[in-house]
């Protein structure tokens, strides 16, 4: 399946790898209430919010800046501090719980994806997406193909958690999650040039972002123009990249 988004910049704040189709599944349109794990900035947030309304969706991150940014940016959505392994919420509490981007980063995915479940009522859904970042057709593969071109001792973002092909099934069949439907989404940025693409790796977000931190200005210079020739060399023009997505029932 594709979906499309038309805003420049960034991969990870775009919820887009999964709303498409979650919004089409009948289980999904019946969940009254529910839970955004990892919200970060709350691009999937504000898309609950606009299906739903704000009294019908909470959020939690581990990172107490973003809680606070939601707090304001969304005053009527219950937004709390936490880690997905440890949600503060009483079993039972949502129709659904969803992961945009996340269990990649989790500490421990199992855990986290049990407690996901655990919050919500029996029968009830949890969703989860991460990037293809173990195939070459994830978002950063230019990226890291560059990266590992010029430094072999580069790491990548290849062992991490749900990342390859049916690792994140396994993830929630790990969970106890039963009735599982997976698939791969494929998404389309539309960028206005090289350097549109180029900017939010300079921002030391993530692991591409902490790599590209750490090196000296020579070695920004030389990625930068390896990555460079991997795309059109003026103009704008639109990238794709595919996502891993997995429903099960509580």
């Amino acid at each position: 399946m594709s979906a499309r988004t038309r805003t420049a910049g960034s991969w990870a704040g775009s919820p887009t790898p999964w709303l498409p189709r979650s919004c089409s599944s009948p289980g999904f349109r019946r969940a009254l209430t529910r839970l955004d794990v990892g919200c970060g900035t709350g691009a999937l947030t504000a898309e609950l919010v606009a299906l739903l309304g704000a009294a019908a969706v909470s959020a939690v991150d581990p990172s107490e800046p973003f809680v606070l940014a939601m707090r304001s940016r969304f005053p009527e959505v219950d937004v709390r501090h936490s880690r997905a392994e440890q949600l503060p919420y009483p079993a039972g509490s949502f129709d659904c719980a969803l992961a945009s981007l996340v269990v990649s980063f989790m500490t421990d995915p199992v855990t986290g994806l049990v407690e996901m479940g655990r919050v919500v009522r029996p029968g009830g859904l949890v969703g989860a997406t991460v990037w293809d970042h173990a195939g070459t057709t994830g978002p950063l593969a230019p990226f890291w193909r560059a990266a590992v071109d010029l430094d072999p001792d580069a790491q990548d973002e290849s062992a991490l958690a749900g990342v390859r092909q049916g690792h994140l099934a396994q993830l929630f069949e790990a969970a106890g999650l039963r009735d599982l439907d997976s698939t791969a989404l494929t998404v389309h940025l539309a960028l206005a040039d090289f350097n549109d693409w180029w900017e939010p790796f300079t921002l030391g977000v993530g692991p591409a972002g902490d790599y590209v931190a750490c090196l000296d200005e020579h070695g920004r210079e030389r990625l930068k123009a390896r990555c460079a020739r991997m795309f059109p060399p003026s103009g704008p023009f639109e990238v794709a990249a595919s996502a891993w997505t997995v429903f099960g029932r509580v």
